[in-house]
């Protein structure tokens, strides 16, 4: 006996027992009832005992003669899809996709085609695949792969709501010599991003200075000054260099109010610069003239060989001569050369003795230019 169906019954008989005595009370039973009553009681817990007895049984013992057989487990439902290759967003850069395709079939409705569940499936797992492929960058298969596991990883229907499709253990990766030429490019993408700024750089930083620093010799010394706050002395100096400097930019001569701050043109030789700009002589493109050539041109070379450290007397003149005579002729300078040679072919002046001993010709015959 279990411990409800004596609860149970234990219940009901007090409670038919209290009822009769409450009965018995007031209706003022004799006392030859009472043992009566007690004879009652036990006989209504008897039967209270053997109604639920028989309503507990949940099962009819003939029909529990036989155990219980296991329940089959359910085929998976899955196949398994490798290397497809999906589009990227850069025309023929794929990547290669892999995953477990599981489904399930949906109720069809009457009258409905025999199908193949796998087939549909996969088809719907790859057109979900292709939407979100076609719009990542090659160089991103790994964020896309993430992508790609939380969209497919839900069960929705295919296209014709015979099967609900999804998608595990994805994978998605790109070829390694797609890998490299991406790497190559971006690498030479960089390197042109780099040059175009250092390009426009450049140009900004030749405008400024065309169109801003260098307008005029004004604006030059403004600029100059502007970085030089207190030179101001030293900013009055260059107000020719910075002229010369902005007529340079400006393809333009140098304005005339500040030709007189320029510095003189450079002489042919030091000591004669004074002569060749004040005295009018031939120019250096005219044809050579023997006439202005033995006027001018001695008095310049004995000064260039005395420059040298050359004197008249010294026994290596009409060597240092040649070779210097040699070297104008070489640079295109013949009148130079002729002047170099006239002037060691000279004779001594009279009273004065050569240093050569008695008897000897002159070192000039010698050496003949």
């Amino acid at each position: 006996m279990s411990s409800g169906r004596k609860t149970m019954t234990v219940f009901v008989t007090l409670l038919s027992g209290l009822i009769l005595v409450i009965a018995g009370i007031a209706l003022h039973w004799p006392r030859w009832a009472w043992p009566a009553l007690g004879a009652l009681l036990v006989a209504v817990a008897v039967l209270v005992h053997r109604v639920i007895g028989r309503d507990s049984e949940e099962f009819p013992r003939e029909l529990m003669l036989e155990p219980d057989l296991p329940i089959p487990t359910a085929p998976r439902q899955e196949e398994r899809v490798s290397d497809v290759v999906l589009p990227s967003c850069v025309a023929d850069y794929d990547f290669v996709f892999s995953a477990t395709v599981r489904w399930a079939l949906l109720d069809p409705p009457d009258g409905a085609p025999l199908i193949n569940p796998a087939g549909l499936a996969v088809d719907a797992v790859l057109k979900r695949a292709r939407e979100i492929t076609a719009v990542q960058p090659p160089t991103r298969s790994a964020l896309a792969q993430h992508a790609l596991d939380g969209a497919l990883g839900v069960m929705r229907p295919d296209r014709t709501g015979r099967v609900l499709a999804m998608a595990q253990d994805v994978s998605l990766s790109l070829p390694g010599t797609d890998l490299e030429r991406l790497a190559k490019l971006s690498a030479v993408r960089k390197d042109e991003d780099v040059w175009e700024h250092e390009r426009n750089h450049e140009r900004n930083k030749r405008a400024y200075l065309g169109n801003d620093v260098l307008k005029d010799t004004g604006s030059a010394v403004v600029w100059w000054l502007a970085r030089n706050e207190e030179k101001v002395e030293a900013a009055v100096d260059r107000i020719g260099v910075l002229a010369r400097l902005t007529a340079a930019a400006n393809n333009e001569e140098v304005a005339p109010e500040f030709q007189h701050l320029l510095p003189p043109p450079p002489g042919a030789l030091h000591g004669t610069a004074e002569q060749t700009s004040t005295a009018p002589g031939p120019a250096p493109e005219e044809p050579f003239s023997p006439e202005a050539a033995d006027a001018e041109a001695d008095v310049p070379v004995a000064d260039l060989l005395g420059w040298f450290g050359f004197g008249p007397d010294d026994p290596d003149l009409l060597l240092f001569a040649e070779r210097l005579a040699d070297i104008a002729d070489k640079h295109g300078r013949p009148q130079a050369a002729e002047a170099i040679k006239r002037h060691v072919d000279q004779p001594p002046a009279p009273g004065h003795a050569p240093d050569e001993p008695p008897g000897e010709p002159p070192a000039a015959d010698h050496r003949p230019l």
